[in-house]
């Protein structure tokens, strides 16, 4: 009898995730874009906190700051092993977002003072004029949530 052994094959380990939307540049599409990413954290069973937050502060800043009436925002996520890549396109180039200290008691002014905070880098890419993008990274735990784990073990007993 003769017998073959396959090599094995390579593997190329996680595929990268990602999501990507086109949102108006008003306070609404700012909204929207926290409450897309949250959904789509939650589906990728990623933590969705410090995320979560980021994406409200760049979507304001791109709402407020990039605005240009007709021309949309663009928040994309993506995954890459153990990162996860938050980025708002806008199309103000001409205004680069800068670290600022906010008066104490000033109502605006502490967006990337949180980014900054919370992301472990951000930074601020020039694309095709006129567009800009701020970006953030995180390191994300890849096991699953205690919350997901706990519920698939009782109904796991239940059957």
């Amino acid at each position: 009898m003769n017998q073959e052994t396959a090599a094995p094959r390579p593997q190329l380990g996680d595929p990268i995730r990602n999501f990507s939307v086109l949102l108006s540049p008003t306070l609404r599409g700012a909204r929207l874009a926290r409450l897309l990413a949250v959904e789509q954290l939650r589906g990728w069973e990623l933590p969705l906190e410090a995320a979560s937050q980021i994406v409200a502060e760049l979507a304001a800043n791109a709402a407020t700051h990039g605005r240009i009436p007709g021309r949309d925002f663009r928040l994309t996520l993506y995954v890459v092993g153990d990162t996860l890549r938050i980025e708002v396109t806008d199309t103000r180039g001409d205004r680069l977002p800068r670290l600022n200290r906010a008066e104490p008691h000033a109502d605006s002014g502490r967006g990337l003072l949180i980014v900054d905070a919370l992301a472990d880098r951000w930074g601020v890419t020039s694309g095709l004029p006129p567009r800009k993008t701020v970006w953030a990274e995180l390191a994300v735990d890849r096991a699953p949530r205690p919350d997901r784990a706990a519920s698939t073990s009782s109904a796991s007993r239940r059957g």
